[in-house]
């Protein structure tokens, strides 16, 4: 086996995941997309509204929803829904998670359903940007000319191909539990970060989609934390555990 496809590849997610983005960009961002279904599918605001949770509901994407169904274009959608003017001034994110990681072993990668502007605006900001070897955006989730966010399973296969290496290499590193189930339908590790789910199951309801309280832990779920520190300890990510 080569040193890349041996070493263990982190993928973080961006959005509750590293920064607390029920406060940043959340809200803006939801009622950036109900405009924009409000104006070009002209609908009222409230079956806008109605129409982009269902779609993310359905799709784990409201962007899926809207191309399949109404032919909207994907870049058009995604440079009009995020340009969430005074975002980098609501920014935050723990400085403890930024040490533990650079000092985390192992290839990282941020793997977000959000565009690539508004996820490299986030981790400049941040200072985060450094901490990883790549970012992989809803625009590099394509297969066959269709776009496939998270929790598409192939997807993840994909990405793992890409990065050569064997999913049971790859730990996910997420808040999102649909996201999480298929990611451990397909070998990787699963590990739930919880830190900012208070803020989200008053938004979209990352825990509740899958009906699952917040204070338990699904059994496709490796482990959970609240902070980044731990990782490099968990039982859940160690060689000579069975996959």
């Amino acid at each position: 086996m080569t040193a890349a496809r041996a070493a263990r590849v982190w993928l973080f997610d961006l959005d509750n995941t590293l920064h607390d983005a029920s406060h940043s960009a959340f809200g803006p961002t939801n009622q950036a997309m109900t405009d924009y279904i409000a104006t070009h599918l002209a609908l009222p605001h409230e079956e806008a509204s109605a129409l982009r949770q269902h779609y993310w509901n359905h799709y784990g994407a409201t962007l899926l929803g809207l191309v399949r169904h109404h032919g909207v274009k994907a870049a058009h959608f995604l440079e009009e829904t995020h340009r969430l003017p005074g975002l980098e001034a609501r920014l935050r994110a723990s400085a403890h998670d930024r040490a533990a990681l650079r000092r985390l072993p192992g290839r990282k990668f941020i793997l977000t359903n959000a565009p690539r502007a508004y996820a490299l605006r986030v981790l400049s900001t941040l200072r985060l940007a450094a901490c990883f070897d790549g970012l992989i955006s809803i625009e590099d989730m394509t297969m066959f000319g269709h776009h496939r966010p998270k929790p598409d399973a192939r997807m993840l296969r994909h990405v793992a191909a890409r990065l050569q290496t064997p999913p049971a290499r790859c730990v996910l590193v997420e808040d999102t539990l649909a996201h999480q189930r298929s990611a451990r339908r397909i070998g990787m590790r699963t590990i739930w970060m919880r830190r900012y789910l208070r803020g989200a199951i008053h938004g979209d309801g990352a825990c509740m989609k899958v009906g699952v309280h917040p204070c338990h832990k699904p059994a496709y779920v490796c482990a959970r934390i609240n902070r980044i520190q731990p990782l490099r300890s968990l039982w859940c990510i160690r060689d000579d555990l069975p996959h």
